[in-house]
């Protein structure tokens, strides 16, 4: 608990000299009670939100209710005071030649006026906006191996649906899975976190998910959200029993759930094959790493050609791409989100995912590729500023030359 306490003085402590400055500038320098009174009355009011909010119960956020109304509490808390703060430091930017004599820099003062309007309004477009937009991305993946009947194959990847962040409305879900079969692909991979923290939160979505279909089936691995591992369970046999009922849904949703395991897919022509890998999540610390390559596919150094599906990507960084013995032609992988806020080729994931948090990567030894998907749902926050959910379509294409 004494985290959550030092963390919540801190907040309220910048709260206050945030309010209190402003109320300082609406009294002093506006000259309209009016402008002061506002602030004053909306500083009691996030004060007793701030307080609220940290005083509500652990488990609250453990069900699919609770940790919505969490998430939005705290989304539109941020949004309030960035734009706050962002105001009150350009002011005191502005303020700071009247130290030396000199006027107020008001064109400052303006700036940072505007510029909180531009985060708050940024931050409502990516809750409301840009967290439904959908965006497709073809990616071309030459194989060397490739058996010539699977040329042009073509292969759908989905990520972290994290579903209880729509609650019960499957609107979006829907127009994903329309997208995805608009596609026509061959094959749909899913790579993981399906749900937040519970099984129940997937119950409204089954309906719709079942109805994704490509000729070889829907393909999927779980991720670090699934096993429950961010939920205290009153009992390791509740959490077990978590587990085994998401792996069911999957089932009910025709799905083919790949825990540590294989399957050969065959083409037309006789003796050609290709072989999907899933393991388990590859959790980092302090979380369990419940993936097992040798259990998966025993002779990973054998010549099929091999594509792995494997939720967190620093897998791919810190065991697969350094081995030359591991033939894993494509891995697919998710987890990272961009962390939910991206422009361009920069986002904040990259200072923890930094060769590894969206787009494609290849190994050292130029032949074997990985590829983060940036998933399509939202977990933490509700929101994505950049980052827009995304379906990636894979085509694969014989090397006209492979090298030896």
């Amino acid at each position: 608990m004494r985290i959550p306490l030092i963390l919540a003085c801190v907040l309220l402590t910048l709260q206050l000299a945030t309010d209190a400055y402003l109320f300082f500038i609406a009294w002093h320098r506006c000259r309209r009670p009016a402008w002061a009174k506002f602030q004053l009355y909306e500083s009691a009011f996030f004060l007793i939100y701030v307080i609220v909010l940290f005083c509500m119960p652990a488990r609250t956020g453990e069900t699919e209710g609770g940790l919505l109304t969490v998430m939005w509490m705290v989304y539109i808390y941020i949004m309030v005071y960035a734009a706050k703060l962002t105001v009150v430091i350009f002011d005191l930017l502005a303020s700071a030649p009247k130290l030396f004599g000199k006027p107020r820099l008001r064109w400052l003062t303006y700036t940072g006026e505007a510029l909180a309007v531009i985060i708050a309004l940024v931050m409502v477009w990516g809750a409301f906006i840009n967290r439904f937009r959908i965006e497709v991305k073809n990616v071309d993946v030459e194989i060397g191996r490739l058996p010539e009947s699977f040329d042009g194959y073509r292969i759908a990847q989905i990520s972290d649906l994290h579903l209880g962040t729509f609650g019960s409305d499957t609107t979006f879900v829907c127009q994903l899975v329309e997208r995805v079969n608009s596609l026509n692909p061959d094959l749909i991979v899913f790579t993981g976190d399906l749900v937040n923290q519970r099984a129940s939160e997937a119950d409204p979505f089954i309906s719709v998910l079942s109805r994704l279909d490509a000729r070889d089936g829907v393909f999927s691995i779980l991720g670090n959200h699934d096993y429950g591992d961010y939920v205290r369970w009153p009992s390791a046999a509740e959490k077990e029993e978590n587990l085994e009922r998401l792996m069911d849904q999957q089932i009910e949703m025709g799905w083919e759930l790949l825990t540590n395991s294989s399957e050969v897919i065959y083409g037309p022509a006789s003796g050609d094959s290709i072989v999907v890998v899933g393991v388990e999540n590859w959790g980092d610390p302090p979380f369990p790493q419940y993936g097992d390559l040798d259990t998966a596919y025993p002779t990973s150094g054998d010549a099929a050609v091999k594509i792995l599906l494997t939720h967190n990507p620093r897998h791919w960084t810190d065991v697969i791409a350094p081995s030359d013995s591991l033939r894993y032609d494509l891995t697919l992988s998710g987890h990272t989100h961009a962390m939910q806020m991206s422009l361009g080729d920069i986002s904040p994931a990259a200072l923890r995912y930094p060769d590894c948090w969206s787009g494609a990567y290849t190994a050292p030894d130029g032949k074997r590729l990985l590829y983060v998907n940036i998933g399509a749902g939202c977990v933490g926050m509700p929101m994505r500023i950049g980052a827009t959910p995304e379906i990636t379509l894979f085509t694969l294409k014989q090397l006209s030359n492979p090298k030896k």
